[in-house]
């Protein structure tokens, strides 16, 4: 820490009885801290590392695929630059169920095209075995409101019947289920169900803030979403969880 002559004359004229050691402890204490500069502690990425294309192909494909990786990069690189694409792609990597393609930007539905054709067309990969390649998703997790616990029938309501809801209501139209829901009473005595559940979303929540506060009817029952107390979008691989591989430990999975 640099001494300020100022600061101590002020100190000085301020207590002029103290003795020096005294005036450049009171300087150390009062002026230390607003003089440095706090280091800045980066947070932590929100979510899988984006710039990636992950692959879902069988191990012995994705040994394949590993085997030539060089000459796929290439060829991948290639094709990109003939759509003046400003993405390219830097290595392979194995991952949980297949492979993942790390790529300088987060790619576009352009890019991931072009890739997917590529790998569909060399010779010796049998293409119905490569799935479409697709970007990292997150979590969010919500519940639903105000619907009865019980059916008609008198039997409760079950996680089967909320996807056949889900399947037959246009809010919940591109909304893909992580598990089976949690269906719990609102109290005790109450005959209204609290519906948890976990869908498979974007990392900015987008899926999630479309579903949230907005209403839908189930017969004569008009039931609202809501958001739980859990944080939305909590990192997780959609991937490697389909895989069975939640805990996957990848650089390329930010994990």
């Amino acid at each position: 820490m640099t001494l300020s002559a100022s600061n101590v004359l002020q100190i000085k004229e301020a207590f002029p009885v103290l003795l020096n050691k005294k005036i450049l402890k009171i300087h150390n204490a009062a002026f230390y801290h607003s003089s440095s500069k706090t280091k800045k502690i980066q947070p932590t990425t929100k979510g899988p590392f984006r710039k990636q294309a992950i692959i879902l192909v069988p191990l012995d494909l994705a040994k394949n695929i590993m085997g030539n990786a060089s000459t796929h990069i290439f060829q991948i690189n290639a094709l990109l630059k003939n759509i003046k694409s400003t993405m390219h792609t830097k290595f392979i990597c194995p991952c949980a169920g297949g492979i993942s393609i790390i790529t300088n930007n987060v790619p576009n539905p352009s890019n991931l095209s072009i890739i997917e054709k590529y790998f569909k067309s060399v010779e010796g990969l049998n293409s119905n075995n490569i799935q479409s390649p697709k970007l990292p998703q997150s979590k969010s997790y919500l519940k639903i409101m105000d619907l009865p616990y019980l059916r008609a029938d008198g039997n409760r309501i079950t996680s089967e019947n909320v996807v056949n809801f889900m399947k037959h209501t246009d809010l919940f139209e591109a909304v893909s289920l992580v598990s089976k829901s949690q269906i719990i009473k609102a109290s005790p005595k109450s005959d209204i169900a609290i519906i948890w559940f976990d869908i498979w979303d974007t990392q900015s929540s987008s899926k999630a803030k479309s579903l949230i506060n907005h209403s839908f009817n189930l017969g004569q029952y008009i039931a609202t979403v809501r958001v739980t107390n859990m944080n939305p979008g909590v990192p997780q691989c959609h991937n490697c969880w389909k895989w069975g591989h939640s805990t996957f430990s990848c650089k390329a999975h930010g994990s």
